[in-house]
C-alpha cells in the first residue's frame, strides 16, 4: 500500500480497536476494545513557531535539564533514514488512533531534525526538514522505566514527579528497552478491559510476539484487569501500572515526551 493510499484509508477511519497495540493479556487472544483519543492538553511553545537552530536556544541551569524540544506535524511530510537521505516513509497530522503528531527532537544536523516515531523500527531515528509543517513546543517531562526494578519513574524539570511499580513482560515476551516517545493518550470507556481505563502508549513495538497473537506489537504503559500482577514479568511486553497512576500520567504528561526503558 502507498503512503497516499495509507493516508486516505487513515482519514476515513472512525474507530479504531485496541488490537493494533497489543499486549493486554498473557494469552494470545486479542479482545476488541473501543479507544478514545484524549485531546493534547496546551503544551508551552517553543521560543518561535520555527523550530530554533541550537545557538538560539537558551542555556539551561546546571541543575536544571533543559525541556525536551518537540514537534508537532500540522500536514504530511516525508521521513529521511538520514540527513538528506533516502525516504522511508511519511508522516501524517495524525497517528493510528488520531491523536496529533507529536514528535520529540532528540538530534539536529542544520536543518534536519532527528526524531523518535512509531513509523521506524526500535532504536532508528527518522529525520525530517524543519519547515512550516511543523509547530514546535517544549516539555520538561521525561519518564524513565526499570525493567529490574519494574518501576516507572516520570520527572518534571528533573525532579521525581510520579514513582509507581508495573509488570512488565514477561521471560519470553520481554518488554524492549530504548529509548522511545508517548505517542497516543487513549481512554477504553471499559475498565474491566484488559487494558484498564486507560492508555500510555509508545513508539516502541515488539519484536516477539507469540505465535498466533493477532494483538499487534505496539507496547503502552497502561491500567490493567489484573492489577494483582503488577510487580511481576507477566504481560507481552507493556508496562501495566495501578489504574490512579495512569490516569494522572494522562492527565498531565504530554504527547511527544521521551520515555528511556533500560534492563
Amino acid at each position: 500500500m502507498t503512503w497516499r493510499r495509507s493516508r486516505k484509508l487513515l482519514a476515513s477511519l472512525a474507530i479504531w480497536s485496541l488490537v493494533a497495540v497489543g499486549c493486554g493479556s498473557t494469552q494470545p487472544v486479542a479482545r476488541t476494545v473501543v479507544l478514545v483519543p484524549l485531546p493534547q492538553a496546551p503544551q508551552p511553545a517553543a521560543p518561535t513557531a520555527a523550530v530554533p537552530p541550537p545557538a538560539a536556544r537558551a542555556a539551561p541551569r546546571r541543575s536544571v535539564p533543559a525541556p525536551q524540544l518537540t514537534v508537532q506535524v500540522t500536514r504530511p511530510v516525508r521521513l529521511h533514514g538520514s540527513p538528506g537521505g533516502p525516504v522511508v516513509g511519511g508522516l501524517l497530522p495524525r497517528t493510528q488512533f488520531r491523536s496529533a503528531t507529536i514528535v520529540p527532537v532528540v538530534a539536529q544536523r542544520g536543518a534536519w531534525l532527528g526524531i523518535i516515531t512509531s513509523a521506524l523500527p526500535n532504536g532508528r531515528l527518522g529525520w525530517i526538514e524543519a519547515s512550516t509543517a511543523l509547530v514546535a513546543y517544549t516539555t520538561p517531562y521525561a519518564i524513565t522505566a526499570s525493567l529490574r526494578h519494574r518501576q516507572v519513574v516520570v520527572r518534571r524539570y528533573g525532579r521525581v514527579f510520579m514513582r509507581f511499580p508495573v509488570a512488565v513482560g514477561s521471560p519470553s515476551t520481554p518488554t524492549p528497552t530504548g529509548r522511545f516517545a508517548v505517542t497516543d493518550k487513549l481512554l477504553t470507556n471499559d475498565p474491566s478491559s484488559p487494558y484498564g481505563c486507560c492508555i500510555l502508549a509508545l513508539s516502541a513495538r515488539q519484536p516477539h510476539t507469540p505465535q498466533g497473537w493477532g494483538g499487534g506489537d505496539r507496547i503502552a504503559i497502561h491500567a490493567t484487569d489484573l492489577p494483582e500482577t503488577i510487580g511481576s514479568a507477566a504481560s507481552l511486553g507493556c508496562l501495566r501500572a495501578p489504574a490512579a497512576d495512569v490516569r494522572r500520567l494522562l492527565r498531565s504528561v504530554p504527547i511527544g515526551t521521551v520515555v528511556t526503558i533500560s534492563a
